[in-house]
């Protein structure tokens, strides 16, 4: 396993995020106590809540394949709300992928960029007890480096399924993307991805939770599943609303060639309440 000294920097910065939480309940605003800081987390834990939120999830992965790789990846994931009607929200989400890679795609290869997004669009109609949402999911080609993309362009369905009550929050979100444009000489993208998650929100705005991400690519025949453990937080910096969360990746099932030995999560999301 190779260490750099930026690989140093986003471990203390992960350990920084782990300890937020915890300093959290000791600077609590008073405004801020009850169940406003438990409804917000109970919102973030709802794929399809009508909140406009900005995540950064930070990533990283070491011993990847048979190179014993490194990855370090941010997520940029907005969420943005529409009102179609007084029954009918059209919720988009968008996952803009950076990544800084070593010895993943071959010994000493370097790769560094922007990887394929992904966009979502769940039609979230107003219900009762169990929440649903439904709509198209895109892979867009916006990849900087050949080995960070597809040079595809996707389109598949995508659905949630969740219940939500006392502070708990349990359901699953899946999609299946088939490639239907784009350089007719890479592989087409043919890939299943589903997260389960289970969370417990408390009226501090902490909460604990556990998730697990299936990913099957079908045409590498490949699948990995992660396991999560997960604490999180609701805090204000400043006048800004945020969440902070924390998490390890623990690799349970997949192919050598993909399956990293470890990994580490962080997650900020900026929060806008409406």
């Amino acid at each position: 396993m190779k260490f750099s000294k930026h690989h140093f920097y986003l471990i203390a910065t992960m350990a920084f995020f782990y300890l937020i939480p915890y300093s959290v309940a000791a600077q609590e605003e008073p405004e801020k106590s009850g169940s406003s800081a438990q409804e917000l987390a109970d919102k973030l834990a709802n794929p399809v809540a009508s909140l406009i939120s900005v995540p950064l999830q930070n990533n990283l992965t070491y011993g990847i394949g048979p190179y014993n790789g490194s990855k370090y990846q941010i997520n940029i994931q907005p969420v943005i709300p529409f009102k179609l009607s007084d029954n009918l929200n059209l919720i988009t989400r968008y996952i803009l992928p950076v990544v800084d890679q070593q010895d993943v795609t071959g010994e000493n290869m370097h790769e560094f960029g922007l990887s394929d997004a992904t966009v979502t669009a769940f039609f979230a109609p107003k219900t009762k007890g169990i929440i649903l949402g439904f709509g198209p999911a895109f892979l867009v080609p916006t990849a900087t480096e050949k080995f960070l993309g597809t040079e595809k362009f996707g389109i598949g369905p995508s659905v949630l399924v969740m219940h939500q009550g006392k502070g708990l929050s349990i359901g699953f979100l899946a999609n299946q993307i088939w490639s239907v444009a784009g350089n007719e000489n890479r592989a087409d993208f043919n890939q299943f991805y589903t997260q389960i998650f289970l969370t417990h929100s408390y009226k501090s705005g902490a909460s604990l939770g556990i998730t697990s991400e299936i990913t099957q690519n079908r045409e590498g025949k490949t699948t990995l599943i992660t396991v999560s453990p997960n604490v999180g937080a609701i805090t204000k910096l400043g006048g800004q609303t945020m969440q902070f969360a924390v998490m390890p990746l623990i690799p349970v099932v997949g192919h050598s060639n993909i399956r990293p030995d470890w990994g580490l999560r962080a997650v900020v999301s900026f929060i806008f309440p409406q």
